[in-house]
């Protein structure tokens, strides 16, 4: 299907949506179509082989517990925080997966754990460095079912072998789309053409496959998760998970603002965007439970922008909930449809195009849907967006011990000052620009491709092997 706002952001679980998310979702398919075959029971051993990024920093990003998990039938979308935790505790006791046993009919036990995976960090697959092989044999030895998965951002996955047909049904299915646009000026063409603004093009576009209820819903239910998220992230406290000994400071930040700030002077609005994003990346650093915003490194920008949007934007102070919720749903419609041209054009793969495509994305994608619902026009809109991804060009991944702590998490909160003033200068100006969104997309992929591959989430290079972990 045409890539949507749902797609965009979706639920599931942290530290990473192309790292942790896809390849979940990949060990999910893979465990569904094996069941679906009749030939679960045949199965005497199974072999997982990850290759490229997916290897090279699998164990900081929880790439391997996400496939046992997605190998026992889990999807990240679905499965809630404690099943991740009790079934994790059970695999390590017993050193036992259940091969499809998610939603009853108890699967297949085999005998096989995270040191039981093939790690191919130097070999990089064609299609995508986020490469990852399923095969499963019978006691004989024999192959009953393979399959090779890459994992492109975002929680995305595509199959070897089928990318021609995804990408034909892509463009089958954006034919069905009343307002289709790759680029942001057939987007413009579209607001200007029927008069309206960048999230109601969007919006009629979601209406091809859900009801407007349904789109509201959706939108108001992806919110009240960025919400929860943040509320479960402050209540948690000490050191993140890794070894890096990275300490929690969103509670320690919370409990000061609440005593400095207790009337929520204009003054403070940096501090609390700063939390919001802190918090999100925090828990998603936790293995919490988070939207991907487009991707989960970059996870916590659009829910601490939107708080800008909510808290400070003009006339928010009088507002209904009636008119806040008008506002998320506007917000996101509006981010959505530049994520959209992000997927089209570009990347919002860390292991393809560096942080710049996750973090730069993100940015541009917040700073679309502040402009939109502060009442700009869609050529303002187009205008923050730009500016938003010009000051993310060239920015790398380079995770220090492939954790997505340091820099992730506090880029989160720099990201998202940058698309809140993008934003205030588009709105200054009248929408005119010298560099267009598409030029600034486009230059974003092309600086992905020339980027060595030791800044794009390897932990080979930069602040990765500059920084002594311990």
């Amino acid at each position: 299907m045409a890539v949507g706002v749902f797609d965009l952001f979706s639920i599931g679980i942290g530290p990473s949506s192309s790292h942790t998310v896809g390849p979940m979702r990949a060990a999910a398919v893979f465990a569904e179509e094996l069941r679906a075959s009749g030939a679960l029971e045949r199965v005497a051993s199974l072999r997982v082989d990850l290759y490229g990024s997916l290897a090279a920093t699998g164990h900081g990003h929880g790439t391997m517990t996400a496939i046992l998990l997605g190998l026992e039938g889990f999807h990240p979308e679905l499965i809630l925080p404690e099943e991740v935790e009790s079934r994790l505790a059970s695999i390590a006791e017993t050193g036992t997966l259940r091969l499809a046993g998610a939603g009853g009919g108890g699967g297949m036990a085999l005998p096989y754990g995270v040191e039981d995976m093939v790690l191919r960090p130097l070999t990089v697959l064609p299609r995508h460095t986020n490469g990852m092989t399923f095969t499963v044999s019978d006691a004989a030895g024999d192959v009953i079912h393979a399959a090779t998965f890459f994992s492109i951002g975002g929680g995305f996955i595509v199959r070897e072998g089928e990318e021609d047909a995804a990408l034909q049904e892509l463009e089958e299915s954006k034919k069905e789309l009343p307002l289709p646009f790759r680029t942001a000026a057939e987007l413009l063409e579209h607001c200007r053409a029927r008069g309206l603004s960048i999230s109601e093009v969007m919006f009629v576009n979601e209406r091809a496959s859900r009801s407007e209820e349904e789109i509201r819903a959706g939108l108001l239910h992806i919110y009240s998760v960025m919400e929860a998220c943040v509320q479960t992230s402050l209540k948690r406290e000490g050191l993140l998970p890794g070894g890096l000994k990275v300490r929690r400071r969103a509670p320690d930040w919370h409990e000061r603002l609440l005593k400095e700030d207790k009337d929520r002077d204009g003054r403070y609005w940096q501090e609390w965007v700063n939390l919001v994003a802190l918090a999100v990346n925090e828990e998603n650093a936790s293995g919490g439970r988070v939207v991907t915003a487009p991707t989960n490194g970059a996870a916590g920008i659009i829910p601490a922008v939107l708080y800008y949007a909510l808290h400070y934007a003009p006339g928010m102070d009088q507002a209904t909930q009636a008119d806040r919720d008008y506002a998320v749903v506007r917000f996101l419609l509006a981010a959505g449809a530049v994520g959209v041209l992000y997927k089209e054009q570009a990347s919002i793969s860390g292991a393809e195009v560096g942080c710049q495509g996750e973090v730069g994305s993100a940015s541009s994608m917040a700073a679309a849907g502040l402009a939109e619902v502060m009442g700009g026009s869609p050529a303002q809109v187009e205008n923050a967006a730009e500016i938003a991804m010009e000051h993310n060009l060239g920015l790398t991944c380079d995770p220090i011990g492939g954790l997505v702590q340091v820099p992730c998490i506090e880029r989160n909160a720099i990201a998202a000052a940058k698309a809140i003033n993008a934003a205030k200068m588009a709105l200054w100006g009248d929408g005119t620009h010298r560099v267009s969104l598409d030029e600034v997309i486009i230059t974003m992929r092309e600086t992905g491709k020339d980027m060595s591959s030791k800044y794009k989430e390897t932990a080979m290079g930069g602040l990765a092997v500059n920084v002594v972990e311990c």
